[in-house]
């Protein structure tokens, strides 16, 4: 979770995760609430704008990245892309065969 955008996310973490496990049945843990972009944005996030093959900031909630095994950023998605949207299923299959 983060409040970077549109400050949609102002909760604790422990309000984010009854609201997420309510509301969408997870069966995952979730991280901590961090800044994805901005002065304080957290490495992680830094090293995903960086290291994308489309390098940039963050433009909203839900987009998504693809790390390999060996840690290499592989791909990035929209935010409207689902979850399970083909390109990111293949992609997923792809690096996952890969040895």
């Amino acid at each position: 979770p983060a409040n970077n955008f549109g400050q949609q996310e102002p909760g604790t973490d422990a309000e984010i995760k009854s609201f997420c496990y309510t509301k969408y049945s997870l069966s995952f843990p979730l991280f901590s609430k961090i800044s994805v972009k901005g002065d304080d944005k957290h490495p992680l996030y830094r090293y995903l704008t960086e290291q994308s093959p489309v390098p940039g900031e963050v433009e909203w909630n839900f987009q998504k990245y693809l790390v390999d095994r060996s840690g290499k950023v592989v791909a990035r998605y929209h935010h409207r892309t689902k979850p399970l949207a083909p390109e990111i299923v293949h992609d997923i299959e792809r690096v996952l065969a890969a040895p």
